[in-house]
């Protein structure tokens, strides 16, 4: 197995380091427990405070609220404020940007999906 593993993913020591770079940055943007949740949701069209906190189930809205200011500043997340509604009203919309998630989310699905069958039908 190790053999078969060296033969279809050898990289040289500079490309490795490249490589690990790189991962560790997607990873400290996308990596958090609720990170890639919460641009699922947004991503899905729920993006008022309240249906979003619903819709993970199990988040605190300090967590929320803390998850979605860090996706803001690196730029997957807009606040949208409308104040001429009372009472006032704040969504989070997807950027443009964001989007580029959509092909990372579609793998780690179906890569879960396998391996959930996989550790299962092994039980």
């Amino acid at each position: 197995m190790g053999e078969l593993l060296a033969k279809t993913v050898a990289f040289t020591e500079l490309q490795c380091g490249k490589n690990l770079d790189a991962a560790e940055d997607a990873l400290y943007v996308v990596g958090g427990k609720w990170t890639l949740r919460i641009m699922i949701a947004l991503l899905s069209g729920h993006t008022r405070f309240n249906d979003l906190q619903r819709t993970l189930k199990g988040i605190s809205a300090r967590v929320l609220s803390g998850e979605l200011k860090d996706l803001e500043i690196n730029g997957l997340v807009k606040r949208v404020v409308d104040a001429n509604q009372k009472p006032v009203v704040v969504e989070y919309m997807p950027t443009e940007y964001s989007t580029s998630l959509k092909g990372i989310i579609s793998s780690l699905t179906e890569w879960g999906i396998k391996h959930k069958k996989k550790i299962t039908s092994q039980e």
